[in-house]
């Protein structure tokens, strides 16, 4: 009988996520009709990891190693609709109540809106495009390892990117929320109306979940490939620090397009300083050079 494959240490954190998701969903009392699906979906994550390991091991070694980089961060996408199915928690916006008279300080009071609106459609569109590209950073960071023939430290950098990203996603059953633009309508919406805001619109409205709004994953997610990409790439720091300066924008388009709220953005920062700060331990607790071709 052939070997199994390892587990890498980022598909054991996407196994352990998703178990987590089915641990707590009956504690949330979802419909009858889809309090099955968290377990479905958990089992379904590990024998798809463990199929991909086999693969890796014992049949097209190289093909099943890639394959395995690109279905870690494409359960990113699953992780984030499966949060859906928290929807029908009540949501009472006594968060949001409280939330939004920080917002309005830093909009009005700090001058955000006007300093942003001061440009006309240019700022105001490069924001909303920053917003746009974060489903694309996961990807993105992965593929920056290919580019600099790094590849043996995807591993590394998807721990950190994961971590940050999924552990927001954890979070939303315990703070039922929606967006300003849906509680407070346009009361405080950008006067710059944008093609690319309306894409946006287009997006979040039609696609988007309705569970919670934090902590934000938009901005976990940024700064945590930032902080991945300046652990994984030491000697060419140009990329991270263009990320940091990315998820700077987009924790800013967060707030002036009335997608999160200020509160939202500071714990999704917080959220991916845990991931940086996990990512620094296992580099300080592993400096060995990583095997070319099995990731641990």
């Amino acid at each position: 009988m052939k070997a199994p494959g390892a587990l890498r240490s980022s598909e054991w954190f996407l196994i352990v996520y998703f178990s987590y998701v089915a641990l707590i969903s009956p504690a949330f009392s979802l419909q009858s009709q889809i309090a099955w699906r968290p377990f479905a979906v958990a089992l379904l994550v590990a024998a798809l990891m463990a199929a991909f390991a086999y693969g890796e091991a014992n049949e097209h070694r190289d093909a099943f190693s890639i394959a395995r980089d690109w279905l870690a961060v494409s359960l990113v996408l699953a992780a984030y609709r499966e949060m859906d199915w928290f929807s029908m928690l009540a949501h009472d916006h006594h968060l949001e109540l409280r939330w939004i008279e920080w917002d309005r300080s830093i909009l009005y009071s700090g001058g955000l809106q006007r300093a942003i609106e001061a440009l006309g459609p240019l700022l105001a569109g490069y924001l909303e495009l920053c917003y746009l590209l974060v489903y694309a950073v996961g990807p993105f960071a992965v593929a920056v390892l290919y580019v600099e023939r790094r590849r043996d430290r995807v591993n590394q950098l998807l721990l950190v990117y994961l971590f940050g990203t999924l552990l927001s996603y954890a979070l939303f059953p315990y703070f039922p929320s929606d967006p300003p633009r849906v509680v407070f309508g346009g009361s405080d919406a950008p006067h710059i109306l944008t093609p690319i805001r309306q894409f946006n619109l287009w997006i979040v409205n039609g696609y988007g979940i309705h569970s919670s709004v934090f902590p934000s994953a938009h901005v976990s997610s940024a700064f945590s490939a930032a902080w991945a990409l300046l652990l994984a790439l030491p000697s060419k720091r140009r990329y991270g620090w263009g990320m940091l300066v990315y998820a700077v924008s987009v924790s800013v388009a967060t707030i002036y397009g009335r997608y999160h709220y200020a509160a939202d953005v500071a714990a999704g920062f917080s959220i991916s300083l845990l991931a940086g700060g996990l990512g620094i331990l296992r580099t300080l607790a592993a400096p060995r050079p990583l095997p070319p071709h099995g990731l641990p």
